[in-house]
């Protein structure tokens, strides 16, 4: 059993407060995994319902007090799996919120829960929400003392961090499924929710974006890749990042006349996704993109821990029309870190141009020797 930070939080949550409990998460990422987890430590008499199941999905999107009291009735908490099948499901779980007390509500669903119904609005100020993300190396280091970690940097970075790869015992299972995932969940939530029909599109999208980790993505340069308009690329890459997939980074904005802002930097939630992508798991000694993966890596470990101590700061990167840059800037309580990442031992000093736009911020090189601090 893997451990899941988000475990204890949900317990306590659960246990503390009168508001349901939503995980959000890409498929395959361990929701279903905690939620159980959860059910097992509070002990209480649980209805469990999968929302691919028909008679479920009827009760449930029926918005009748009655037939959900009824079928809930003599349970202590409900948990609704896949609650993104259910139609009208954000309504329903209101009314349940609104009447039901003190039946306990655990929800999780992909992102398509907020394509298919619109959850956040009808329950607002009614639940907590969550973000399950793969594995972090802030939960692999209750298992794992910090060498341990450092071994399995490069297999991270080739094969990402599903919960599963963890059990597979070579690179072909891995491959196999990565390959798997890629074709079989990665668009589903798109074409059944998004009204997407051209997944053959949305894959080259994908792969064009797996080539520039760390590059800004120029929607006109994309959309004449694929011979599609700006406004579907820029559609495609928005259902993107709600499904999970990918993230966008936005360049800080304080000078705007010096810095460059119009185009965002586009990362991955898993590196072994983006890999399978482009057909390259090969080892980091025969790879002209470790730095990408190294960046890509940085970014999104960072972002999980940032999630998941719930440590609130805006994040950018910054570059200037000059050719100055910093690949990381956090800003927290209005105050600035800049980070430059570095795939080796090398200490670059702060760009002349940050000092002086930014008079009292901080910067820091993160490399393989200090990287463990950063994302832990």
């Amino acid at each position: 059993m893997l451990p899941r930070i988000l475990i204890k939080t949900v317990v306590s949550k659960l246990k503390t407060s009168s508001k349901g409990v939503v995980i959000y998460g890409a498929r395959q990422v361990g929701k279903t995994t905690l939620a159980n987890e959860v059910i097992r430590e509070l002990g209480l008499k649980t209805l469990t319902v999968n929302g691919d199941q028909s008679r479920f999905q009827d009760v449930f999107s029926s918005r009748d007090l009655g037939r959900i009291k009824a079928l809930t009735a003599g349970y202590e908490l409900l948990f609704i799996d896949e609650a993104q099948r259910i139609p009208e499901i954000g309504l329903n779980l209101k009314i349940i919120l609104d009447n039901l007390a003190p039946l306990k509500v655990l929800v999780t669903g992909s992102s398509s829960l907020n394509l298919a119904s619109k959850i956040s609005e009808p329950l607002t100020g009614r639940t907590w929400s969550y973000h399950l993300f793969p594995m972090t190396f802030l939960e692999l280091a209750k298992i794992h003392n910090r060498a341990e970690l450092d071994a399995q940097l490069e297999e991270r970075l080739i094969f990402g961090s599903y919960p599963e790869i963890f059990s597979l015992p070579g690179e072909t299972q891995r491959r196999e499924y990565l390959q798997n995932l890629s074709d079989a969940y990665l668009y589903k939530d798109l074409i059944e929710f998004g009204g997407l029909r051209n997944s053959a599109q949305i894959r080259d999208l994908l792969k064009l974006l797996a080539f520039q980790v760390g590059s800004q993505a120029s929607l006109s340069e994309l959309a004449g890749a694929l011979r599609a308009g700006k406004e579907t690329v820029a559609r495609y890459i928005d259902l993107l990042e709600k499904s999970y997939v990918i993230f966008r980074l936005k360049g800080l904005s304080r000078n705007l006349r010096k810095e460059v802002v119009k185009m965002d930097k586009i990362y991955f939630y898993d590196l072994g996704v983006r890999n399978v992508l482009i057909d390259n798991h090969k080892p980091l000694r025969d790879r002209n993109d470790a730095g990408q993966l190294w960046e890509n890596f940085l970014m999104v470990e960072r972002m999980k821990k940032l999630a998941y101590t719930q440590d609130f700061a805006a994040a950018y990167f910054w570059r200037t029309y000059t050719g100055a840059e910093l690949d990381y800037v956090e800003d927290k309580d209005g105050k600035l870190s800049g980070f430059e990442f570095k795939f080796g031992d090398r200490k670059p000093r702060a760009p002349i141009g940050w000092s002086t736009a930014y008079p009292g911020s901080k910067f820091s090189a993160i490399n393989r020797e200090n990287y463990l601090d950063f994302i832990l």
